[in-house]
């Protein structure tokens, strides 16, 4: 089994796209003052920035110069699907779990050579043609014989990383880690098996499945039980079709502050708001999941008359759902998900409350001010064509104008201009293309 994840993808594609950003902390997300990061790159990362944090908290760590981007999801996936299309070459079975993240099953291949010294060529192959196809995207990979231990090893050397994990070596691999980097290891039962003296999977797997049973519940126990014996008999299915998107979250001790679960709430909707653009899909019914102090679950559903992809619509309707459904005696786990799911477009992940609640620029340098008409509302990191100045993205909006950077992935860093909102030769552009081959095209 291979596995493959791209690094910092949604800011290595916007380091690519914009050469002055190459090399500097950029943040990828939404902007304005509820806005939840995606993506960070590896400068950014040094300064604490990471995903899944709240855009405020990534602009207090880090420094002046940083470039804060709304997504472009039409870039990641035209970029997503050259990598796709080269892990299929491969083999017919590919498992695509995410925009940025794959599983081979190599086995499956025409060019298998199950070695170790074939396998890690076969990788170092495509890691180069991934880099070439993809204007200098990279990739981690790890292969191994199972999706646990590949998935394991493509996280062990990040980023643009390679590891094999050799048959007959896996618990020679697994067993020095600590156990949250097993699958279904959270927070919450993490603490519990440090209450019992297990934090390493070595220390799990001494464990007997009673114990581990009767510490995490028959399914998830033995579910540890297995991993932390390397045993994974998962295959590679190359044809999913999703029945719900969700995200959700088990708490180190229960939560009761409503102010605090609605930024969860916020924080969950923007990551599946993100799967479902990724995905170009939209669902009709959004459902929050809450789990209570005494472990009793629940859910809360509403259906719409249309489906969305709108992160702040599912967030808004999350945050209803769970005013109602009420917080008394504290919650241990929290999940919004969106189903009913089909192939319509509406919205913007990083649109709506987040693109009209202040003006910033892409550098975090200007003050929150008025945004410019609704016709004529630009954001951080778009893509734009000038009828006289050629493509750029825009660098920063604000007082009735908006700065542009023109250039692109095959020009050097460009130069900066500011145009008034409603320049009539100002206007939305598609995502550039990075291949020379298409130059003048």
């Amino acid at each position: 089994m291979l596995h493959l994840d791209l690094d910092a993808f949604f800011a290595a594609v916007e380091q690519r796209d914009k050469p002055s950003l190459r090399g500097r902390p950029v943040v990828v997300g939404g902007t304005g003052g509820r806005g939840v990061v995606a993506t960070a790159s590896y400068e950014a990362r040094a300064y604490g920035a990471r995903s899944a944090m709240s855009t405020a908290e990534a602009r207090r760590r880090c420094p002046p110069g940083t470039a804060f981007l709304g997504g472009r999801f039409g870039a990641y996936r035209r970029t997503s699907e050259v990598v796709m299309g080269l892990l299929r070459e491969l083999s017919p079975l590919v498992e695509q779990v995410s925009i940025d993240e794959a599983y081979v099953d190599l086995a499956a291949g025409e060019r298998s050579d199950p070695s170790v010294d074939g396998v890690t060529a076969l990788a170092r192959d495509l890691k180069a043609r991934i880099a070439e196809a993809t204007g200098g995207v990279t990739g981690s990979v790890g292969i191994g014989s199972s999706k646990l231990m590949a998935k394991i090893a493509s996280d062990l050397d990040k980023p643009d990383g390679l590891v094999v994990v050799a048959p007959g070596t896996e618990l020679d691999v697994l067993h020095p880690l600590p156990v949250t980097r097993l699958g279904g290891v959270g927070p919450a039962t993490a603490e519990r098996l440090r209450q019992v003296g297990v934090g390493t999977v070595a220390q799990l797997a001494a464990k007997s499945l009673p114990d581990l049973v009767a510490l995490a519940g028959r399914a998830h126990g033995g579910g540890l039980y297995q991993l932390a014996r390397a045993e994974d008999d998962r295959p590679v299915v190359a044809e999913r079709e999703a029945k719900s998107v969700s995200q959700e979250e088990t708490f180190e001790r229960d939560l009761t502050d409503l102010a605090q679960l609605n930024r969860l709430v916020d924080a969950m909707a923007a990551r599946v708001g993100g799967r479902l653009r990724a995905s170009a899909l939209s669902g009709r019914t959004v459902t929050v999941k809450l789990r209570r102090y005494d472990f009793t679950t629940m859910t809360r559903s509403q259906t719409l008359p249309q489906p969305t992809d709108d992160a702040r619509q599912v967030a808004s309707i999350a945050r209803r759902l769970l005013a109602e459904a009420g917080t008394g005696g504290g919650l241990r786990l929290l999940g919004v998900g969106v189903s009913g799911l089909s192939q319509y477009a509406q919205g913007d992940l990083f649109s709506g409350e987040d693109a009209a609640e202040e003006v910033e620029d892409a550098a975090d340098e200007s003050p929150a001010v008025p945004e410019p008409p609704a016709d004529r509302r630009w954001w951080p990191g778009q893509d734009v064509v000038h009828d006289e100045l050629g493509a750029g993205w825009v660098w920063g909006r604000g007082l009735g104008r908006v700065t542009v950077r023109f250039e692109g992935p095959l020009t050097p860093p460009g130069p900066v201009r500011t145009l008034a909102a409603d320049d009539p030769a100002l206007h939305p552009g598609d995502p550039p293309d990075w291949r020379p081959t298409t130059m003048g095209a």
